[in-house]
């Protein structure tokens, strides 16, 4: 396979998360528990949001695709970073490491705009309550999640139009245990300082100023909140901040890894377990947990079909 004239690798080889097999092995069975269990979890949320009438505000259907995108996230490294895990030597094509790149960033930015939405519709049910059923109605929930969606296209696919116009002529070994742009582009035989650049923009600083403006955004939520003496006022806090937890736990990471310039730090590759594989699957059951409507329409669920 050649991709331009001057690429002549056809693979990379993983290095993965460690050599010592007694850590892999560890890792593998704790991964495989996890994944066994929270995954069902997201689906169990996907589930009961569609199938229960009271749940159709708007915080609920972008609830919802959080937890399909977290969930659609988790499929693109866990898989086959368990397989890898049991495998001598790990090796991904080049047409196989560029589209899990693409995958990864595509869901990856969407969640990240996700959450942006997510921020502005507490904003308008807290700050604009009497405007809220007029501005976040179906037609413009659709719209917004469109939009995210293509959002997170763009960003990634500039990401992939960025890395299949360099040459790779070798070596060929990633030290990762999936395909990201950091490791990826230092394998590049070709200065690569303007590409670093352009990458540490479209994801680093992208990233950081979306976490500072949400910040901000909340911090401005529950000061209004802590002014109102309204009923709602402790369920409102509850849930702003559970999207507060869950815009650290997904950006402070993303931060971590895409802020800086592109060299190796002995954490990265546990920042990097933690954000593609434990963090992407927590997310909705935090939130979950945090609220009594999706409990006890959960409990109704299970009850229904298992008596």
């Amino acid at each position: 396979m050649v991709i331009e004239n001057s690429t002549v690798v056809t693979e990379f080889i993983l290095l993965g998360l460690t050599q010592s097999q007694n850590i892999q092995l560890l890792v593998f069975v704790l991964v495989l528990i996890f994944y066994l269990i929270i995954l069902p979890g997201n689906f169990l949320i996907i589930l009961t949001i569609r199938s229960d009438p009271g749940l159709t505000a708007p915080l609920y259907f972008f609830l919802g695709n959080l937890a399909f995108l977290d969930a659609s996230y988790s499929f693109i490294v866990a898989p086959r970073m368990l397989v890898d895990f049991l495998s001598e030597k790990k090796v991904i094509s080049y047409k196989g490491c560029i589209t899990q790149l693409f995958f990864l960033h595509f869901l990856g930015g969407g969640e990240g705009l996700l959450l942006v939405v997510m921020a502005l519709d507490r904003y308008i049910a807290i700050c604009r309550p009497l405007h809220y059923s007029t501005v976040m109605n179906p037609r413009a929930c659709y719209a917004l999640l469109l939009a995210l969606w293509l959002g997170g296209f763009v960003h990634s696919i500039i990401q992939v139009a960025l890395i299949l116009r360099l040459p790779f002529c070798g070596p060929n070994q990633l030290d990762n245990f999936f395909c990201d742009v950091p490791q990826v582009i230092k394998l590049a035989c070709t200065d690569i300082f303007v590409v670093e650049l352009l990458m540490v923009f479209n994801s680093g600083l992208l990233t950081l100023l979306c976490f500072l403006g949400l910040l901000a955004s909340y911090a401005v939520i529950i000061c209004r909140v802590h002014r109102s003496s309204s009923e709602g006022k402790n369920k409102a806090l509850s849930t702003c901040t559970t999207h507060v937890i869950i815009i650290l736990i997904m950006f402070g990471p993303a931060i971590f890894i895409y802020t800086r310039p592109f060299r190796a730090f002995p954490a990265d590759k546990v920042v990097s377990l933690f954000h593609t594989v434990i963090f992407p699957l927590l997310n909705p059951v935090i939130y979950t947990l945090r609220n009594q409507e999706i409990k006890a329409s959960m409990k109704r669920l299970l009850n229904q079909h298992l008596a």
